[in-house]
């Protein structure tokens, strides 16, 4: 006795069990792909401390998408994705704090100590002062500080310039207040090109509570004689 073959009627489409299968119907968690775009931007991060959020950002959406993944599994999908992301963002975030407070600690030349804008800015106990006492006391002492060169129209073989605290007013113009002014004079051979990068100065600073006139500005009551740029 021959068994015989059933063939399937036209039109009928043959059931298949992993039709049902709710996995065929799971979203791609977003806050899976979102950290693992956010991990490969991070690399700015390396350059740029500011940027040190995009990683901090990238370990929590990949941390909130491993939870839900884990919790709601017939609904979402991406855990290989989140844990790439979590994996690249820490990565980042880790290594870019380490990599910015090694450059910060050992970016101050030897026999000069760091200063910042803030430490010339006026005392509100002091109204009387147009700069503070503890300024005055750097009269004279070997210093470090960080800036950006005031645009007055020369570009090349600059010698001689005013350091402000922010691109807001180097690069957009408009009259920075006199304690956020510091006249520079850089000691031969050192020049420098105008750009708006972030200039990193040592030098002998000079307190006055005269303002020295400076064209086309206010005045100064702070001069760096500087002898390292970078």
């Amino acid at each position: 006795m021959s068994m015989t073959e059933v063939e399937p009627v036209y039109g009928e489409t043959p059931e298949r069990d992993d039709l049902h299968d709710p996995a065929l119907y799971r979203a791609l968690s977003r806050p899976a792909v979102a950290s693992l775009v956010l991990g490969v931007l991070s690399l700015a991060a390396l350059l740029f401390p500011t940027l040190l959020i995009l990683p901090a950002a990238g370990v929590l959406l990949a941390g909130i998408a491993i939870r839900s993944i884990k919790r709601y599994p017939d609904e979402w999908s991406g855990l290989t994705i989140a844990r790439l992301g979590y994996a690249l963002c820490g990565l980042m975030l880790v290594g870019g704090i380490a990599l910015h407070a090694t450059v910060y600690a050992m970016e101050v030349p030897e026999g000069f100590q760091r200063i910042s804008f803030y430490d010339l800015q006026p005392d509100d106990d002091q109204p009387d002062m147009p700069i503070p006492s503890e300024a005055v006391n750097l009269d004279g002492q070997k210093v470090f500080i960080k800036g950006y060169v005031y645009p007055d129209g020369q570009q090349s073989n600059i010698k001689r310039f005013v350091l402000v605290p922010d691109r807001g007013t180097c690069c957009f113009g408009g009259q920075p207040k006199l304690t956020d002014m510091i006249e520079v004079t850089l000691r031969d051979p050192h020049r420098i090109r105008y750009s708006y990068q972030l200039r990193k100065l040592a030098g002998t600073l000079r307190v006055d509570t005269r303002l020295k006139p400076v064209s086309g500005l206010g005045g100064v009551y702070y001069q760096l004689d500087a002898e390292y740029v970078q």
